[in-house]
């Protein structure tokens, strides 16, 4: 399936994949067939490929779930959704899932080049890359609550991780937008930059890690990405084991 049937794309430039919603016309609105086709990518990424870059054509990231595609009547839509026993309305919302879940792969580090509207399954995309470069236009909102929903997209653990549980509590259950400005003092943002200045700042970032070992990034993503979950001293041990290992492969004894 091409980007023109699909909305979204997949341009590879050696180390570096973008992955481009390119619906400008509706703000780059998005429906399953774009999860699907995000879901794919993963399993497409050429081997060499170290950083993904998300982004959105035209003024926008993404204005969130696509209403049209979402009021039809069609497979994805949510009145067909509505329609299926439990458990098959479960897994194909963890089909649209891994859309979004495979930006958290431990050999890649993803960042999302934001500008204007970041709306709700928008607003998911951004949280699932590791790094969030907001234009000072950015408006971000997690506004699935507007519609009697929740967010259901992997971008609920990532809020709480980011944020804290009651400000997340507080952000869902309004669906309020929140500017550049408030994102970045929250801990949203990695870097805010004015919106002339977002693709030379994200070249620049994604320079920088690739300067880096390879190897020793994918070492340190696992660190932090694992913290939460562990102990001090299962922490201190991960440390020890990760340097272990870069100590053998840096002397050549790694097998």
């Amino acid at each position: 399936m091409t980007a023109e049937t699909t909305g979204v794309r997949l341009d590879c430039d050696g180390p570096v994949a973008t992955v481009t919603l390119c619906r400008p016309d509706v703000l780059n609105a998005q429906t399953p067939a774009m999860w699907r086709a995000m879901r794919d990518f993963s399993r497409d990424l050429p081997g060499d490929v170290r950083v993904v870059v998300v982004r959105g054509e035209g003024r926008a990231f993404s204005a969130g779930l696509d209403l049209s595609a979402a009021g039809a009547s069609g497979p994805g839509s949510l009145a067909e959704l509505s329609t299926l026993p439990e458990q098959e309305c479960a897994d194909r919302i963890a089909e649209f899932q891994q859309g979004f879940t495979w930006l958290h792969r431990p050999d890649v580090i993803s960042v999302a080049a934001v500008q204007g509207h970041a709306i709700g399954a928008g607003f998911q995309l951004a949280l699932a890359c590791d790094l969030r470069v907001l234009a000072e236009d950015a408006r971000l909102s997690m506004a699935e609550v507007t519609l009697g929903l929740v967010p259901d997209l992997a971008g609920t653990k990532r809020l709480v991780e980011l944020v804290g549980y009651s400000r997340a509590l507080e952000i869902c259950a309004t669906g309020r937008r929140l500017d550049a400005v408030e994102a970045d003092r929250l801990g949203l943002a990695t870097l805010v930059v004015p919106p002339v200045e977002l693709d030379g700042a994200v070249r620049d970032l994604t320079a920088g890690l690739l300067s880096a070992n390879r190897d020793a990034v994918v070492e340190i993503k696992a660190l932090l990405a694992g913290a939460a979950g562990r102990t001090h001293a299962e922490q201190q041990r991960a440390e020890r084991e990760a340097q272990t290992r870069r100590l053998r492969d840096l002397a050549g004894r790694g097998e």
